[in-house]
């Protein structure tokens, strides 16, 4: 008796759904979850959640007495990019007890 090639087939289906599952709901708790980056020494604090949104800004008003609208907009950037990074390390993390540590492409 030959065994069946496809019988693991639908095990490996059931598998996949779970894990499809289990990303969705941790993909929505870490919604909520927030993380900061902030540029200019604290001068400007960016906000943004699991979802790679930016939720907040926090701007020191020391900043805007200078008139030096440009260093405002860099500072802006600045923390932006670190709080989006913060987010996506934070995701990363949160996949890790799911993917076992394997990066797979399209998962932060």
């Amino acid at each position: 008796m030959s065994k069946n090639p496809f019988g693991n087939m639908g095990n490996i289906m059931k598998q996949a759904q779970a894990m499809q599952e289990q990303l969705a709901k941790i993909q929505e708790q870490a919604a909520v979850k927030t993380v900061q980056g902030t540029a200019g020494g604290g001068m400007v604090t960016v906000t943004a959640n699991g979802a790679m949104e930016v939720v907040a800004i926090k701007i020191d008003p020391e900043v805007m007495t200078s008139g030096d609208v440009e260093m405002l907009q860099d500072l802006i950037v600045a923390a932006t990019s670190e709080a989006l990074r913060n987010a996506k390390d934070m995701m990363a993390n949160e996949m890790k007890g799911i993917t076992g540590g394997m990066r797979i492409p399209g998962l932060f």
